[in-house]
């Protein structure tokens, strides 16, 4: 009798990391304020932001599995509380990156989010819940829950850089065509604009 845990297999892993690639590399919150960091900071500076969004975004799927999930299922109002909470640092978060340039009028050098801000920016992040809920609900093994769901984190954590970098990379090659400080002012406004419509989701169920 084998008393150890089944871990995961590499037919089961496939779905997964599709699910995570599709969710990881499509328009949300992140690519968009990663997109404003890459043409803003260049790719390097915007490093510590993207690690702290794929940690973030994999010790959230550990503790939403661990049971955060089923809290929020008995107490809807407090999940209601954290979206509205995400929603009102999304605008926050809209507001500065739409008053953002390479260097402030006062002559201090803006800066990137830093791997903490982005760590903890998933748990205000609508996205992010999503993507964690849907891994625990669809890619984990009742026989085998733990083993699955620490597969899930790793694959979260592997797939979800690449994808995100790309939209870092995207921005940092559209900042070198943005020298004049009045196409950036431009374009940090529509990344503003782009990051409130995000929050369509959420708005439309209330």
């Amino acid at each position: 009798m084998n008393l150890l845990p089944e871990i995961p297999h590499a037919a089961a892993v496939l779905p997964l990391a599709m699910f995570i690639f599709v969710s990881s590399i499509t328009p949300g919150p992140n690519n968009v304020m990663l997109t404003a960091s890459g043409a803003n900071f260049g790719y390097q500076r915007s490093v510590p932001h993207m690690l702290g969004i794929s940690v973030g975004a994999s010790v959230q799927l550990l503790m939403v599995g661990a049971g955060l999930g089923a809290l929020f299922a008995q107490m809807p109002q407090l999940y209601s509380i954290v979206q509205w909470l995400g929603a009102a640092y999304l605008v926050w978060l809209a507001w500065k990156i739409a008053h953002s340039d390479r260097v402030h009028s006062n002559g201090a050098r803006a800066q990137p989010l830093n791997f903490w801000q982005a760590a903890a920016f998933q748990w205000v992040n609508p996205k992010a819940w999503l993507m964690s809920l849907g891994v625990v609900a669809a890619y984990t093994s009742p026989q085998a829950y733990w083993p699955s769901l620490l597969v899930g984190a790793t694959v979260m954590l592997v797939v979800n850089y690449p994808c995100i970098s790309v939209w870092t990379l995207f921005g940092a090659g559209i900042g070198r065509w943005l020298q004049s400080p009045r196409a950036l002012q431009w374009f940090n406004r529509g990344m503003a604009g782009l990051l409130l419509l995000s929050l369509w989701p959420l708005l439309s169920k209330h």
